[in-house]
């Protein structure tokens, strides 16, 4: 079986990991090049946490790749995408560039 990890940071897991009920999220990386094809439909994804607490802190199961403008990716997932509005997602985005 093939699987994924990919690496997260904490205030992502904790947003997330705050609800009762989570069925989807958006996890994202701030690039206009990104791509994604390790995975197909149905196949293991896992959360990894950034140092220093560096282990698997969740997972799901993934569903597709689509490149979107962050505003669109707002609007569909909202705090699916890890945060609490779309002024956090904006800083998220220009503190990873």
């Amino acid at each position: 079986m093939k699987f994924f990890v990919g690496v997260t940071d904490y205030e992502w897991y904790r947003l997330h990991a705050s609800k009762p009920l989570v069925d989807e999220v958006n996890f994202w990386r701030p690039s206009p090049d990104a791509t994604f094809k390790a995975l197909h439909t149905g196949e293991p994804f896992l959360f990894k946490l950034h140092a220093p607490r560096n282990f698997i802190a969740g997972g799901g199961f993934f569903t597709k790749f689509l490149q979107l403008p962050i505003s669109i990716a707002w609007e569909t997932f909202r705090e699916a995408n890890g945060a609490r509005s779309l002024v956090a997602c904006n800083i998220d985005l220009a503190s990873n560039v």
